[in-house]
């Protein structure tokens, strides 16, 4: 039996190559990098409670849209929520999505470079 070449993957169109941390799938290495930059501030007592791709899924008159995955969520030292997105490139699609977001859940969605 001859191996079948299967066809090159598209991969990422922004170029990003994905990556593993502590076990979790990372889209790029922006995302893990802030991952690492929140658990060093978790170890210092800055941030607490770390969700990494929190799912908001988005419904308008009962009706499922779509489902947005943020990058990270986690508790300030003030006690805030904050809701994180990793962007090397904020695309149109992405921006609405977040307006979405905001607007159903009533947050604001920060987003890192």
């Amino acid at each position: 039996m001859l191996p079948v070449r299967l066809g090159k993957s598209r991969g990422n169109k922004h170029g990003a190559k994905a990556i593993r941390v502590d076990g979790i799938r990372f889209d790029s290495l922006l995302e893990a990098n802030r991952y690492g930059e929140l658990k060093i501030l978790e170890r210092a007592g800055q941030v607490s409670d770390i969700t990494t791709h929190p799912i908001f899924p988005v419904e308008i008159n009962g009706i499922h849209v779509c489902k947005v995955i943020l990058d990270f969520s986690y508790t300030d030292k003030n006690g805030c929520r904050v809701h994180e997105d990793t962007k090397g490139q904020d695309t149109a699609l992405s921006r609405l999505k977040r307006r979405m977001v905001e607007a159903a859940y009533s947050i604001d969605v920060v987003i890192v470079r």
